[in-house]
């Protein structure tokens, strides 16, 4: 996901999604604690994937 795509979302798009990227968080933490997760970057990708929709919802509100 790129920040250009979600600066053309609305603000309640980009609550939509960052819940979504949220519970995926929370389920790939379970399968880290379960030894379940062979592929341990999609962690990285969703961190930084929060914290995108993070940054364009504050710079939003800023306007």
């Amino acid at each position: 996901m790129k920040a250009t795509e979600l600066r053309g979302k609305d603000q309640e798009a980009l609550k939509k999604e960052l819940s979504e990227l949220l519970k995926a968080q929370f389920g790939l933490r379970m399968q880290v604690a379960t030894q379940q997760l062979t592929n341990t970057a999609q962690l990285k990708k969703v961190r930084r994937d929060i914290a995108r929709v993070k940054t364009v919802m504050n710079q939003k509100e800023a306007k």
